[in-house]
């Protein structure tokens, strides 16, 4: 059965629900969390206008991902499941590619993320990298839905 679980986290109310399905599975299976955030830098740089200063803000964006992991570790483990935490970060739009290189990394045999609950125009717009890491990912995914879904 499942022994590794990757669980992709962006501080979300969905994707905590995911971390939460994660944490209940991983306990009955006795298996292992990797939890992991990307550090979006995308956007910072492609509209970066120079009023701000742009290496306070990276690095506030760095200690919130940490800070987010660390949270979801300390569930993990009142919960008595292990979890490791890893960040990446991107500066282009590829934040899906990055979730599929850290499950091919850890080895993960499931991967479990909330999905937003997009409809529309929205979906089209935005897109949803919960249906393109389901779509392409090497190992199965349970999508978790939101509450308002």
């Amino acid at each position: 059965m499942y022994k590794r679980i990757l669980v992709p986290l962006d501080g979300s109310a969905t994707a905590t629900r995911g971390l939460e399905e994660a944490i209940r599975l991983a306990h009955a299976l006795r298996a292992k969390l990797h939890l992991f955030h990307v550090v979006d830098l995308h956007l910072v740089y492609m509209d970066y206008s120079g009023t701000a200063e742009l290496t306070d803000y990276v690095h506030a964006l760095r200690e919130a991902g940490q800070a987010l992991l660390h949270k979801a570790q300390a569930l993990a483990a009142r919960q008595d499941v292990s979890a490791e935490v890893h960040t990446e970060e991107c500066r282009t739009a590829e934040t899906i590619n990055l979730i599929l290189q850290e499950a091919r990394r850890t080895h993960a045999d499931l991967l479990v993320i909330g999905t937003h609950g997009l409809r529309g125009f929205q979906r089209l717009v935005m897109g949803s990298t919960a249906e393109g890491v389901a779509r392409l990912s090497p190992v199965p995914v349970l999508l978790v839905r939101g509450q308002s879904a």
